[in-house]
């Protein structure tokens, strides 16, 4: 079976009833890797593709969004995301500088700025549930696929978490 849609055009479901769809998506220098699955095709409802298709097409906003939520977890010193930074910082040390886009006296600032949208999931059956519609993964080093930080998004697009990828 097949799912046609304006955005994605035909969706065709492999032999196990699962969809896939992936593109790349140039987000300002950036190249980032769009996906969109889901393990049953008839869990996919048109109103799962329209959102995924706003977001993607909006994905400077939903970027702007999940950083905003990265730098508002700086106040919390138990927060995932400032192991992750401070993680950053010890494994780099010195090279950090290299990796930033900017210096501006703050590093947490300055490396949340400085983190690559490697990717974006789109699970288009959780449309409407309680589990994350759509992840984004960032790198601080692109090259370090190990060393992500996940940020989970709503239907609404609401950043749900931000999590390590360990």
């Amino acid at each position: 079976m097949a799912i046609e849609h304006d955005y994605f055009g035909l969706l065709e479901s492999g032999p196990d009833g699962s969809i896939f769809w992936s593109e790349t998506i140039e987000l300002g220098d950036q190249a980032v890797s769009v996906d969109l699955t889901a393990p049953d095709e008839d869990d996919v409802s048109a109103a799962a593709l329209d959102v995924a298709a706003a977001m993607i097409t909006s994905l400077e906003d939903v970027d702007r969004s999940a950083r905003s939520a990265m730098l508002s977890e700086l106040d919390d010193r138990t927060s995932e995301v400032i192991e992750f930074i401070l993680q950053q910082q010890e494994q780099l040390g010195d090279d950090l500088e290299d990796f930033l886009v900017d210096i501006s006296g703050d590093t947490h600032v300055d490396i949340i700025r400085s983190l690559r949208l490697m990717s974006m999931t789109i699970l288009a059956d959780e449309h409407g549930g309680t589990d994350p519609f759509a992840v984004l993964e960032y790198a601080l080093d692109p090259d370090a696929t190990d060393d992500v930080l996940l940020v989970n998004l709503n239907t609404d697009g609401d950043v749900q978490s931000v999590t390590s990828a360990d």
